[in-house]
């Protein structure tokens, strides 16, 4: 007969119960991205892809006489009516910029929303006359009333920085049907007014299509109107617009070359004219 003073094992305690593991929820980091303002997150949902219909304007959409009346009376609202009240400009060309006609690529520093009316309004009038602007396609292509001001303005055209790439080439048909087209090759408005290094896209159309360069360097337009800015500043800040004799590429010589040359060309106008800002 078994003792009943026997002992059962005593229950375990509560620190020595198996652990139930449970799975661990991974965390999604946002990636990072560099740009020229520092790291970025990539947390916000991308643009939504262009409308269709902003590739299907053909060449001719940019040179119709109609248009060009009409936007010849719209810039000279804005830009002297408006932008001009607001600064006090100077603008220096080189006489060889007169003798461009028809295609070419004409490219300035970016660090504020003045720098594409006073390039409008400050190369010769060959250029100027149907000079046309690429604009972000899921921006200003998405909304009837930008649409509108952009290509009435500035003789807009859509690219595309992501979706179906439907307005991919529109640059070179609109060179190659002799447009002149404004190219910013930083990428991007500076946040600090500094240079960037500029990105080859404007050189490669210019070397592939035999146009000249026409270099413009826009001095003071940050300190006008810096990149946060909703308007420019009182007491009418002064802006130096200047443009340099164009630019071909050489026998043979690389993108990455030309691209060096064409921005060495911008930061000389910027260093030569800077002294005419009187501070």
């Amino acid at each position: 007969m078994a003792s009943d003073d026997k002992q059962s094992d005593p229950p375990q305690s509560e620190s020595r119960r198996p652990r139930v593991k449970h799975p661990r929820q991974l965390v999604e980091r946002p990636q990072i991205m560099e740009s020229l303002e520092g790291p970025v997150a990539q947390s916000d949902p991308a643009p939504s892809a262009p409308p269709a219909d902003s590739a299907k304007v053909g060449t001719a959409y940019y040179t119709h006489v109609g248009r060009r009346i009409a936007r010849k009376l719209a810039q000279t609202i804005f830009f002297k009516g408006l932008v001009n009240r607001l600064i006090t400009r100077t603008n220096v060309v080189d006489p060889a910029a007169y003798g461009v006609k028809g295609g070419c690529v004409v490219v300035a520093n970016h660090s504020s929303h003045l720098d594409a009316p006073l390039v409008m309004s400050g190369v010769p009038h060959y250029i100027s006359r149907d000079l046309a602007t690429g604009v972000a396609a899921d921006y200003f292509f998405t909304a009837w009333y930008k649409k509108l001001f952009t290509q009435l303005i500035f003789n807009a055209f859509p690219i595309d920085r992501v979706g179906t790439g439907a307005n991919r080439g529109l640059s070179k048909k609109l060179l190659a049907a002799g447009i002149p087209i404004l190219i910013f090759p930083e990428g991007t408005r500076s946040k600090t007014g500094k240079m960037a290094p500029f990105k080859v896209g404007a050189a490669s159309l210019a070397l592939s299509l035999e146009v000249p360069v026409v270099p413009v360097a826009l001095i003071g337009a940050h300190e006008a109107m810096p990149k946060d800015s909703s308007w420019p500043r009182p007491g009418r800040p002064p802006v130096v617009v200047a443009v340099g004799a164009p630019l071909r590429a050489r026998g043979n010589e690389t993108v990455t070359g030309f691209n060096e040359r064409i921005e060495a060309a911008v930061r000389a106008l910027y260093a030569s004219n800077r002294s005419k800002i009187q501070d």
